[in-house]
């Protein structure tokens, strides 16, 4: 992919550095995910990276909000990595000396057991690079965080993996202007809502996928914002928009719903 400058959640050190690190080195880091977007709209970047699901905590509300109502940006791409937590630590400390650990709040919970383990007390921090930073030079203090933070601050990893479950994986999209063009292994993505008034909506919008032997890939219902009970579905399917047959979804899905969305249409990840 050729990119000139790339967007991303910050601070350097985070687990979506170290996505975007992976497209790219011309990196800019923001503090909030709609600053990333934001960024994008008003071509301070070309393209901006943000977490949108992990495979624990379930998706990123935010970001699904933001693409839903505030930012007419295309899904361009999308990036996969392991969460790999690790104990991080000033040089030749060990881990009974550890009194407090500090980490981002989805980081603590997902290291519950070893921090149970060991006794330590838990403390959250903005984010994970922003924790390993804030322990520098104290000894009776660790961090939970991914390898890059360590290197970023010069400070050792005395526990690796450390957390519950080792299928942690966090799934990051980037956006952009535009859409990317058809590969071959391709995805694509749309935001509907449904008539209220209308029994066994849903069900309908999802028999065009069955009787056009697409795949979905994910369903998920976010709250609408316009009261209860009303709610807004993402849905990720194979295929791309310049696709004939999904085109032709597309289209009938429209003409089924009060509003419709096309995030985008990019290549699956591998």
């Amino acid at each position: 992919m050729c990119i000139s400058i790339i967007s991303f959640l910050g601070p350097k050190g985070t687990f979506t550095h170290e996505a975007a690190n992976m497209i790219g080195d011309d990196l800019i880091p923001y503090c909030t995910i709609p600053a990333v977007l934001e960024s994008v709209v008003n071509d301070e970047s070309s393209f901006g990276v943000v977490p949108i699901e992990n495979s624990i905590e379930g998706p990123v509300g935010i970001t699904l909000d933001s693409l839903a109502h505030k930012f007419d940006l295309k899904i361009f791409n999308e990036i996969i990595i392991p969460i790999n937590q690790n104990l991080i630590v000033n040089r030749g400390t060990k881990v009974e000396e550890i009194e407090d650990v500090y980490s981002h709040s989805q980081a603590i919970s997902q290291c519950q057991e070893f921090i149970n383990k060991h006794n330590m007390q838990a403390h959250y921090a903005v984010s994970t690079a922003n924790a390993v930073r804030n322990i520098v030079g104290d000894k009776t203090k660790a961090a939970i965080g991914n390898s890059k933070a360590a290197r970023l601050y010069d400070l050792e990893i005395i526990k690796a993996n450390i957390q519950d479950a080792d299928n942690n994986e966090t799934r990051f999209v980037v956006v952009s202007k535009k859409d990317h063009k058809p590969t071959g292994n391709d995805k694509t993505s749309i935001i509907f809502s449904i008539y209220e008034d209308k029994p066994g909506s849903l069900y309908e919008i999802l028999g065009i996928f069955q009787k056009n032997n697409i795949n979905l890939t994910k369903i998920e219902s976010r709250p609408s914002k316009k009261g209860l009970g009303k709610y807004l579905f993402f849905i990720d399917f194979k295929g791309h928009i310049n696709d004939a047959v999904v085109k032709d979804i597309i289209e009938e899905i429209r003409n089924n719903t009060y509003f419709l969305k096309v995030l985008g249409s990019y290549p699956e990840f591998r």
